[in-house]
């Protein structure tokens, strides 16, 4: 039986009259890459918002690591959702130093999570003159300094060259095997379908399919077929 580190049960989100999230209940197992899909508006980061603590749910609860999620969770909880924030006039280290402070960490974690995402090499080389996917690599690297269980990426992909895709793909692959659990939402259904164990679509607010991924599948007409089962007219 699949070990989950966490479940989302009816969870639902309204803004106003608007359903933004309608009933949706993710099973997210443990030590592996979930790849959350949907089109733009589909509900994805809403939901991810909800997990992360950015938004409270209208109904519904959320499961982590076997009991109700409560805030402290969050000291669990890694994530990197839109653009990462990084100080363009400090380097690496020092931007990984700045945040360390704040949460109490041990400064020989800077050097860890340099580690794992291959920024050693920097040195004082500032943050603004990094290209679109060291910055990334970096906001990974922030998201990873409290050594999550869980680990949440947006769209971590947008606007990368071939180049950073894969050095990133590389990456996410290689944090179960350190004990960590991915949620990676995305759009771009042929890096997912690289790097995912389990995938759920989401489409109109409502989870319309979610399961192991099959080799041979072809994700992109089972992603076409949910959304215009579940998108609205």
């Amino acid at each position: 039986m699949m070990e989950m580190i966490l479940k989302t049960n009816e969870l639902c989100k309204n803004f106003k009259d608007q359903v933004v999230v309608n009933n949706v209940s993710l099973n997210i197992e443990r030590n592996s890459v979930y790849g959350l899909l949907g089109p733009n508006g589909a509900g994805k980061s809403t939901t991810l918002k909800m997990i992360t603590g950015i938004l409270r749910p209208t109904s519904g609860d959320i499961e982590f690591d076997g009991h109700l999620w409560n805030r402290n969770d969050l000291a669990h909880i890694g994530a990197l959702i839109e653009m990462p924030p990084l100080y363009d006039n400090l380097t690496a280290h020092e931007n990984l130093k700045v945040r360390t402070v704040m949460l109490g960490l041990s400064d020989k974690r800077v050097d860890e999570v340099l580690q794992i995402v291959r920024l050693t090499d920097t040195g004082k080389k500032r943050v603004g003159q990094f290209s679109l996917g060291m910055k990334q690599r970096l906001g990974i690297a922030i998201a990873l300094l409290n050594n999550p269980k869980l680990l949440i990426l947006d769209e971590p992909t947008n606007g990368l060259d071939p180049m950073g895709i894969e050095e990133l793909r590389k990456l996410i692959r290689s944090f179960p095997e350190k004990g960590i659990t991915v949620i990676l939402s995305s759009h771009i259904l042929s890096e997912v379908q690289q790097i995912a164990d389990r995938v759920g679509i989401i489409a109109g607010g409502v989870l319309g399919y979610e399961s192991k991924l099959q080799t041979g599948e072809n994700l992109e007409q089972l992603f076409m077929d949910v959304v215009k089962l579940h998108q609205e007219v």
